[in-house]
């Protein structure tokens, strides 16, 4: 089995700073994440100026401004992209970004990102979903906010468009930073693996690892979890991030996890074989027995190590005459 996928989201924790972009992907090297994500985009083809910002981003970024506007001071401009995806290649660790608007899949395509992103906020948008399964690669689908007909929809759209639903990893989310654990919900990830037959993951918006390392032993073969180089800086995704240090702890644990699921076999590990001998019975003399006695309850019993006859013999052996004469506790030899 192949290992869980983690992504480093970055989304637009480096504030419009390119060299904090840098910064926070030789961070997602460090703590071990296997990819670095961002966010592409047009501001002004992906919200109107009467948009109104998400509740979560109001309690973070405040009321005075509208979303193009909050928009517009996160991203980076598009063209720094090629930098940042260049830096990736050269520190081994693989690099995509989220598009939100048609101009941005093109340039991402454009630079032979290698999976495509669709976040949970275009699951709807039909055209949007056409555009990525035109390009036949991999695709990450997030379902925040989604019922399951509307993922049915989204996957049949990406498949129809050219992307088989065997290159289809759908992720678990809540669109809400941060996520209450009473709105998780983790068990809707295996009902998206019944209902449609995709890989399935978790995006994971709660504070803390627990989550994301339980969605690991429930199956996720993807985790993505928001990551900053401070959760005090302002913006609307950072309070909801992990930093250096805990991203690190969580990337260890899913290790862990993963390591302990091992297979779907019930059989006794090697380290288990080598206790068997000293954990387990045989059947040993409880009295002295002597030549042409028959083993009985009376006289035998069963005793740790499991080196003589096993104890699932027993009903085997009693009334069997006695060959050879046994003080307590000699194994029993037939």
């Amino acid at each position: 089995m192949s290992k869980v996928v983690i992504i480093a989201e970055v989304g637009v924790n480096h504030n419009a700073r390119l060299d904090w972009a840098l910064k926070l992907v030789d961070q997602a090297v460090l703590v071990g994440a296997d990819a670095v994500k961002f966010q592409t985009a047009i501001p002004e083809m992906v919200a109107t100026r009467l948009a109104d910002k998400a509740d979560y981003q109001k309690k973070v970024t405040g009321n005075g401004e509208s979303q193009l506007d909050m928009i517009r001071k996160l991203l980076l401009p598009i063209e720094a992209f090629r930098e940042i995806s260049d830096y990736c290649r050269k520190k081994g660790i693989l690099f995509f970004s989220t598009a939100f608007d048609s101009f941005s899949l093109d340039y991402l395509e454009c630079l032979d990102q290698p999976i495509h992103k669709i976040p949970s906020g275009e699951i709807t948008n039909l055209p949007y979903l056409r555009q990525v399964g035109g390009y036949a690669k991999p695709v990450i689908l997030s379902t925040g906010m989604a019922t399951l007909g509307e993922i049915e929809v989204a996957i049949n759209a990406l498949e129809i468009a050219g992307t088989p639903r065997s290159r289809i990893t759908v992720l678990h989310c809540n669109t809400d930073y941060p996520t209450h654990v009473d709105d998780v919900n983790l068990l809707a990830m295996q009902t998206i693996k019944a209902a449609f037959g995709v890989e399935v993951g978790y995006s994971d918006h709660t504070d803390g690892i627990e989550v994301a390392v339980a969605a690991v032993a429930l199956g996720a073969r993807m985790i993505e979890k928001h990551m900053t180089l401070d959760r005090q800086l302002p913006g609307p995704d950072h309070k909801a991030s992990l930093e250096r240090a805990e991203f690190k702890s969580m990337v260890l644990a899913i290790r862990n996890v993963e390591s302990a699921l091992g297979s779907s076999k019930k059989q006794p590990s090697n380290s288990e074989m080598r206790n068997r001998l000293a954990a387990r019975r045989s059947l040993v003399a409880l009295t002295s027995i002597k030549v042409g006695e028959k083993f009985s309850a009376k006289n035998m019993t069963a005793k740790r190590p499991a080196t003589g006859i096993s104890p699932m013999r027993w009903d085997e052996v009693v009334g069997r005459v006695a060959l050879h004469n046994f003080e307590p506790d000699d194994l029993i030899k037939l």
